[in-house]
């Protein structure tokens, strides 16, 4: 199940995604707009956020790949500003039940192991209204943060 969701996010072309592109790259934005947001970029600009999540069924719904080793990508902050360049490290697509401790830490969110993880995600994402089971399909993406911001031109 896993492996054949992901064969068909991994071949989505650029020019079918919506995701806004800005400085010639994919952008990222974390959580929702307003203090979630500004909280999450703070943790990635001046703490350990080194991961992030998101729901598989929200790539399927806008036509968007999978994240890739080596793609940079921007991330904006509430006012829709590139402030950092992410270069991803790992993308892997699995079950909500199996994310590991490993990335529990390196979202470094707060949560200390898997189950923390699972139950501030399950909350999180059922607070903005989606249904989550342990068979819910979950990207996972580890990055760094590169010591300033890119832009396609500056390649």
């Amino acid at each position: 199940m896993v492996d054949e969701a992901l064969r068909r996010m991994t071949h989505v072309p650029y020019h079918s995604c919506v995701f806004p592109r800005v400085d010639g790259l994919r952008s990222i934005e974390f959580g929702t707009p307003g203090s979630s947001r500004e909280k999450l970029v703070n943790l990635v600009l001046h703490g350990n956020k080194r991961a992030t999540a998101g729901l598989f069924a929200e790539y399927e719904h806008e036509g968007e790949p999978v994240e890739h080793v080596g793609e940079l990508l921007a991330m904006l902050d509430n006012q829709g500003q590139h402030v950092a360049t992410l270069k991803v490290t790992r993308a892997e697509v699995m079950r909500f039940a199996d994310v590991p401790d490993e990335f529990a830490l390196a979202e470094a969110e707060g949560d200390l192991d898997a189950a923390d993880f699972r139950a501030s995600h399950l909350a999180y994402w059922t607070g903005v209204g989606e249904q989550i089971t342990n068979d819910t399909l979950v990207v996972t993406i580890y990055f760094e943060l590169l010591p300033e911001v890119i832009r396609s031109s500056d390649r």
